[in-house]
This record gives C-alpha cells, sequence and structure tokens, in this order.
C-alpha cells in the first residue's frame, strides 16, 4: 500500500479567479486597501477636573485616568495636542453640591475655569464641556428633583444656564447629556440670543440607561442617591426608540449627535449613520475602558490590540468621531509606530 508523503494537488482541479488572499500578503498590502482606519484626529479625551485640590486624584476603577487639578487640566491638554489629540471633553467634580446643582452654572465653577485656562494653555484644542447637573446635585440626578421624580422643564431652565456660562468661559461646543425633552432647542435658543451663534452643541442624543457607567460614577461621584435614571435615559432594549431621540435632537438644531454608549450598541450606531447626515459621535464609555485595563493587567488580553480593534469597530459602524479614554493611548502608540 503506498502511503502519502503530503498533499498531492488533482491536476484538473479548478483554480479560483478570485483571490481574497492575494490582498493580505504583507503588511503594506493590507494597509493600502483598509476600509477603516483609526486617525487621531477623530479622537476626544475626556478628563476629569477637580475644584479642590485636595480631592482624590486617584479613580481606582479607571487605571490610568486621574481627576485632575485646573492647572493639571492645562498641562495635559497641551500634552494630549502635542499628540495629536484635537479634543477634549471637561467633567468637573466641584468642592460643593446643592439640590440645584449651583456649582455647574457658576461663572468661576471648576469647569468654567478649567476652560479658561486650557484656552489659555493651548487655544487649538477643541474644547467641549458636559452640560448636566449630575455632578453638583446633593442627590445625583442630572436635573432638579421635585416630589421625588426629576422634573424636566425646571431641570431644562438650568441646563441653559450651564451652557450660557460654559460658552462665556471659552467652550466651543456644549454637550447636553442629562436627556432631558426640549434640552438640545432651549440650548440652541439661550446661545443664539446671548450672541453665541457659533458655539456648537453635541447632542447625548441616545444615551442609554446603560451598566457600562459605573467607573464614571466613582471618578465623578455622581451616583444617584436614590433610584435610578431610567425614567430619563433611552431604554436599552430600544432601538426605534433611540432613533426618535436623536431625530429629535437633530431637527432642535443639535450640530453633532451621540449614541452612548458604543460597544454594546453598534447596531444603534450603524443605524444612525444610515439614517441621519448629521455628524456622529460614539463614546465608549467608562465600563469599556474598565474592562479593558483589567483583563489586560491580567494578562488576558493584549491592550493594545483589543483597543485598535474596539476603535475599528466603531468607526466602521459608522462613528465620525469617539470619545474615548484610551485617546491618549491611541496616539502615543500611533506616534511609537512612525517614530
Amino acid at each position: 500500500m503506498k502511503v502519502s508523503r503530503g498533499f498531492e494537488p488533482v491536476a484538473d482541479l479548478p483554480r479560483p479567479r478570485y483571490r481574497p488572499r492575494r490582498l493580505r500578503r504583507t503588511a503594506a498590502l493590507r494597509a493600502l486597501v483598509r476600509e477603516t482606519t483609526i486617525d487621531t484626529d477623530r479622537l476626544v479625551q475626556p478628563l476629569f477636573v477637580r475644584e479642590d485640590p485636595r480631592t482624590d486624584a486617584a479613580i481606582p476603577s479607571m487605571p490610568g485616568i486621574s481627576r485632575l487639578t485646573i492647572d493639571e487640566a492645562a498641562s495635559a491638554v497641551e500634552e494630549l495636542a502635542a499628540l495629536g489629540v484635537p479634543a477634549v471633553i471637561l467633567f468637573g467634580l466641584p468642592t460643593e453640591k446643592d439640590p440645584l446643582g449651583h456649582g455647574a452654572y457658576d461663572e468661576h465653577g471648576v469647569v468654567q475655569e478649567a476652560l479658561r485656562a486650557i484656552k489659555r494653555a493651548a487655544p487649538e484644542v477643541v474644547v467641549m464641556s458636559d452640560v448636566c447637573l449630575c455632578e453638583y446635585t446633593e442627590h445625583g440626578h442630572c436635573g432638579v428633583v421635585r416630589d421625588g421624580r426629576v422634573d424636566n422643564d425646571a431641570s431644562v431652565e438650568l441646563l441653559e444656564k450651564i451652557a450660557l456660562s460654559q460658552a462665556r468661559a471659552g467652550a466651543d461646543i456644549v454637550a447636553p447629556s442629562a436627556m432631558m425633552d426640549g434640552q438640545v432647542a432651549a440650548i440652541r435658543a439661550a446661545l443664539d440670543r446671548h450672541g453665541f451663534e457659533g458655539t456648537a452643541i453635541l447632542a447625548y442624543a441616545a444615551k442609554h440607561a446603560s451598566a457600562f457607567y459605573a467607573p464614571f460614577r466613582e471618578a465623578a461621584d455622581s451616583k444617584p442617591g436614590f433610584g435610578d435614571r431610567r425614567t430619563y435615559q433611552t431604554d436599552p432594549a430600544n432601538l426605534r426608540e433611540s432613533l426618535r431621540e436623536i431625530a429629535l435632537d437633530v431637527e432642535e438644531g443639535a450640530d453633532i449627535v451621540m449614541v452612548k454608549p458604543a460597544l454594546a450598541y453598534l447596531d444603534v450606531i450603524r443605524a444612525a449613520r444610515e439614517r441621519f447626515d448629521t455628524p456622529l459621535a460614539a463614546y465608549s464609555v467608562s465600563g469599556e475602558y474598565s474592562l479593558i485595563k483589567a483583563a489586560a493587567e491580567r494578562g488576558w488580553v493584549d491592550e493594545r490590540s483589543i483597543v485598535e480593534e474596539t476603535m475599528t469597530a466603531i468607526r466602521r459602524a459608522g462613528a465620525d468621531l469617539i470619545l474615548t479614554y484610551h485617546a491618549k493611548d491611541v496616539a502615543r502608540w500611533r506616534r511609537e509606530r512612525h517614530a
């Protein structure tokens, strides 16, 4: 009996006409035909800014991310700009909280002062500012609480004040995230009425009531003191509802709309991209960051490879820009690759 010593091709076997592997043979070929790329000029780095320098800087659930003083935030933005990251979004930690979150719209509040400092240090950087109350209220909700519920219209009045104070301080883009009905229209009207027609609005249009926000709530000290936020954030199970929310914000004057979180909502990003021409952002949130960090620290995954793959997935789904805690890392990796 003859024993085969290896593969023996059949002479008359049809050869494939199309060979996709031809363009995968080398890294250069793969790069030449790559459909989706991650450019640093599409990334936004979130920053936590603390008003009281004595506040603990460390965020245990978010390794590599810290609560910064105002001066540290300005220096961090200069470093990000040098790496090619063009934009940041600011979240404030005030010294004091109260039922109406006065620190959020104080002309000399922590975010307002950080905006001024950053614009002095790096005027070319696009600075976005979160427009919400959760970090500033004793109860931790995103609006005014009356009789145990969040009052939508009273909350919108305060969101207008927050956005105006941030625009006066130099924000290029204000980003309402409270998910109050009518917030974008009210903020747009207030900005225009006070001469800030050039200040853009990034609407947290499809912000889902997600479990992925837990590390952020530790970082920003913004966990609700009672109940949850499901009465105003979008139900994670509802795609059509998310698209209605986006449509409303576009109609109300949003310049950019956002889906949040990103990875568990790639279908929402894709559906939004197919339906709307408005620039589309996706927020790769704290839980996504922390899960990757935790697995990488244990050696279970390669952090750089996982981050680049997930960022590619978000862009491939249709996002024009990505808010991510990995923005600085991605920019640094790009620089190292081309050094």
